[in-house]
Parts: C-alpha cells; structure tokens; sequence
C-alpha cells in the first residue's frame, strides 16, 4: 500500500482547552508556545517570592538575635510554671496553651477544654489575681505569673467555702462547667468582698452553663461571701 493510502492519526484537538491552545493569536486564544512560556514566567515569580520571603525572615531573626533577644521553638523549650504556690518545670514547645499543659503535662484537668474558642468560660482559672480563659494563654507567656485552679483552692478531702456553697444551693448539674464558675466567682470575691445578686451576675457573664444553673450560682457566691467573712475560709 503506497504511503498516502495509510491511514493517518487523528490529530485533532481533543477538547476545547487543547483547541484554544493550539488554534493561536489567529482565533483570538493563544499559542502552546505563549502558553509555556508564560507558565514558566509565572514559576519564575514564585520561586522569587518564596525566596525572598525566606531572606527577609533569616534577617529579622538574625537582628533579633544581634539585639540579644532570645529566639524560642519550633521544638520543646524549658518553662516553670507557678501553680498553686509550686514552681512545675516542663519541657514545652511554644505553641502550647496554658490549658493543655494544666491537662496534659500536670494532670491538673479541673479546668475543661470545650470550645477552645475564649466563649464558654470551662478553663478559667486566675492569673495573677485576675480570671482568665487558660486556653487563650499560651504557657510560655504564663511564666512567672502565680496560677490558680480549682485543685489548689482547698487540701485534698477538703472543700473551699465557695465550693460548698455550691453544692448547697444546688448550683451544679452536670458540673462539667463548674470548676470555671468557681474560678471566677473566687476572682470575684477576691475583689469584692461584699457581693450583691446584680453584681454576682456580671462577674460570670464570661461563663456558660447549658444546665441554666445561674439562680443557685448567684446564692451561692453571696452565701461563701458571708462565710470567708467570718473567718471559715
């Protein structure tokens, strides 16, 4: 059979893509030449970006450095915590929050971890005096400060007044949330030692209980504050 009688492979573009591509400036599209052409190009520009980016890091932390500040991580670094009057030492990367070394490096798990989000109020506990929610802070930033939570209010077999009071007014249901109540109504009362219903209220308004045990809650901080008065603290 002479060759112009072998069938020929169908060179068609297969889809419209391939079609545009190949067809050219003539059909008003562009050419395969134009198309990895610009495609390297573009490469080209990200490469540079990315490496420009990396310069531009590797010399603010070589002049953090110069400047004798201390570059920390990516790996565990050392951290004392001071909770409940005990220096803990760790070995933590920076990245940790306050709430998952409380939970899983001391085993202090008083403080819950529910919506990890700085809304429920279930890990607070008091940070130089203040409540605070422990899964906004970070543990490396939490160093030197003196900590509270809830396992440090009382001796073991013990309850704190304000704990008490607690259960006596029936002011916990299912109790997941109630370790962060009792952190902050402690901060609380800390500061005000003559407390009033109104003024109860806005001391947890960073706290939620789905139980809706808010009533017995109120009675319960004016009833320890009644007690720490007198001198059963």
């Amino acid at each position: 059979m002479a060759d112009q009688d072998k069938p020929r492979p169908d060179r068609r573009p297969k889809n419209e893509a391939e079609r545009s591509i190949g067809e050219g400036a003539a059909s008003g599209g562009f050419s395969r030449r134009e198309f990895i052409k610009g495609t390297g190009i573009a490469g080209v520009a990200v490469s540079a970006g990315t490496l420009l980016g990396e310069k531009l890091l590797k010399g603010a932390t070589e002049r953090d450095a110069a400047a004798g500040g201390a570059i920390l991580g990516p790996g565990p670094v050392p951290v004392t915590l001071h909770v409940n009057k005990q220096p803990r030492q760790l070995q933590i990367e920076p990245r940790v929050t306050l709430l998952d070394a409380l939970r899983d490096r001391l085993d202090l798990t008083g403080a819950k971890k529910v919506c990890d989000r700085a809304t429920c109020g279930a890990c607070t506990v008091i940070i130089d005096g203040k409540a605070m929610y422990s899964c906004t802070v970070l543990a490396i930033d939490a160093e030197g400060r003196n900590i509270e939570t809830i396992e440090g209010l009382a001796p073991e077999g013990h309850l704190h007044p304000l704990s008490q009071a607690f259960v006596d007014n029936d002011a916990q249901q299912c109790g997941f949330c109630t370790p962060g109540f009792v952190m902050a109504c402690k901060a609380y009362l800390d500061h005000e030692p003559n407390p009033t219903y109104e003024g109860v209220q806005k001391s947890f308004g960073g706290n939620l209980c789905r139980c809706g045990t808010y009533m017995g809650i109120r009675k319960a901080v004016v009833e320890a504050a009644g007690k720490i008065k007198g001198g059963r603290a």
